[in-house]
């Protein structure tokens, strides 16, 4: 049992999470929703480390397609040790101005996920009596952030699920944790005012690799007893 699924794995940190697993031989389970084409290139990528990757297509706000797509791969493949959940989105409006769709969106995607995803997953998991369960909330989870009521309240709200769910499943030797990026460097950080970049106390942007680093440590024999935690990767940052 070596696969490790990625959720939102095409770009980003996702993509670079992906990378690194496989440089450390986990077998990797690419996921999104629309582009094929993208992680297919990543997918060939992987294959030359030595390890496997295949990929699945579905998006994460539909309950009935992520599960189906799910139970069916598992069935054919056996169940992962590890689920990493990155996919998400981020609308920013400020909130007198916020559109419903906006709210919807970030809300079924970001936090909506973590239960389509895990719904399917956990039985399985938890027969297996092993696994790491790692999602991707922000620091705007933590501290919230102008702009951000509706991503800031779908990242508060993984973290709630996740310290929830590690006490449920902790007796079957499966951890829950969270990771919390600050500022990374990714196309979702792009237009980020170089202000912004000065206010982190080590002055940059993080990298995706060094979220993925984590990750790496996480889903290892050596977190074993770490479990309902958030680990930030801020640079120091505290909005």
């Amino acid at each position: 049992m070596n696969d490790v699924l990625i959720t939102g794995s095409s770009r980003g940190i996702g993509r670079d999470t992906a990378l690194y697993l496989a440089d450390k031989g986990y077998n990797i389970v690419l996921h999104c929703s629309k582009d094929k084409e993208r992680l297919k290139n990543l997918q060939a990528e992987i294959i030359t480390k030595g390890v496997k990757a295949r990929i699945l297509s579905f998006d994460i706000s539909n309950r009935e397609e992520t599960k189906n797509e799910l139970l069916e791969d598992i069935e054919k493949n056996g169940m992962y040790y590890g689920v990493v959940l990155n996919a998400g989105i981020a609308k920013d409006n400020p909130f007198p101005a916020m559109e419903d769709d906006e709210w919807d969106d970030v809300i079924s995607i970001n936090l909506g996920g973590f239960y389509n995803v895990l719904r399917p997953l956990i039985m399985p998991m938890i027969q297996e009596k092993l696994g790491r369960i790692i999602v991707m909330s922000s620091i705007s989870g933590q501290c919230g952030n102008r702009g951000q009521v509706n991503y800031s309240a779908s990242k508060a709200g993984l973290i709630g699920a996740v310290k929830a769910l590690s006490q449920e499943v902790a007796k079957r030797k499966i951890t829950v944790n969270c990771i919390a990026p600050g500022l990374i460097d990714t196309d979702m950080t792009e237009n980020i005012p170089e202000e912004a970049v000065k206010a982190v106390p080590m002055r940059r942007m993080g990298t995706g690799r060094e979220v993925a680093s984590l990750v790496n440590y996480l889903l290892s024999p050596d977190a074993g007893y770490i479990t309902g935690q958030v680990i930030g990767v801020n640079g120091g940052l505290y909005l």
